[in-house]
């Protein structure tokens, strides 16, 4: 069974293929992406790795979790789902 991570805090500058690069050692990632601003495509500052093995899934929280990438301190931990944020939308004027 896949394990899906949160990785947030990171530098701006880091990209999908590093994040692959930088779990990868801890075992077979599936997926791995830098989540972007739709508008500006600039880094959010968080992405997610999916393990294909819940093992290799905790030993990379366990490794990275509070260590620094690139000098900042991270926070690696199990993906939650989504919230409905609500919905609606549309906004406009009457």
């Amino acid at each position: 069974m896949s394990k899906k991570l949160y990785v947030g805090n990171l530098k701006y500058g880091i990209g999908t293929s590093d994040l692959e690069r930088i779990f990868g050692e801890f075992g077979d990632v599936s997926d791995a992406i830098v989540i972007t601003d739709r508008q500006t495509g600039r880094s959010k500052g968080f992405g997610f790795v999916t393990f294909e093995s819940d093992d290799d899934a905790q030993k990379a929280i366990d490794a990275v979790n509070g260590s620094e990438i690139d000098g900042r301190p991270v926070t690696v931990n199990v993906a939650r789902p989504r919230e409905d944020r609500g919905g609606g939308g549309g906004g406009g004027r009457y």
